[in-house]
């Protein structure tokens, strides 16, 4: 993500079809979340998400049924791309984290994966 320095202070931004890979629908913030707690642990059949840690620290887990990958999520200047049929997991939350999620649509509780079982069977099918 773009970073602009001054002396007034840092900027980041993002922009569709530049930096942000669809249009947001909606957004959550996820803070507040103890540390040894985990939170995602589920895929989606067709939402995309963008991740940016505007404060503190998280590991992101990303699983594509094939390959896992791990992500730390440090400063407000590095997105994360999650593309549907991605298994996902957020961790390690530092005490002050506070997690942006930018989401391709509205909430929709049919288009989520919960069971790590079923999300490998859709990648494979």
């Amino acid at each position: 993500m773009p970073l602009v320095h001054d002396l007034r202070g840092d900027l980041t931004f993002g922009e569709h079809d530049r930096h942000l890979p669809f249009p947001p629908r909606r957004y959550f913030v996820i803070f507040n979340v103890p540390g040894k707690e985990i939170r995602g642990e589920h895929a989606h059949r067709t939402l995309q998400q963008f991740l940016v840690c505007l404060r503190g620290s998280v590991r992101v887990m990303l699983d594509d049924g094939k390959e896992r990958d791990e992500v730390v999520l440090d400063r407000p200047d590095l997105g994360l791309y999650v593309p549907p049929r991605v298994w996902a997991a957020q961790f390690h939350y530092s005490a002050d984290a506070v997690l942006l999620v930018l989401a391709s649509d509205v909430y929709d509780p049919a288009d989520y994966i919960r069971s790590y079982e079923e999300f490998l069977r859709v990648v494979r099918a």
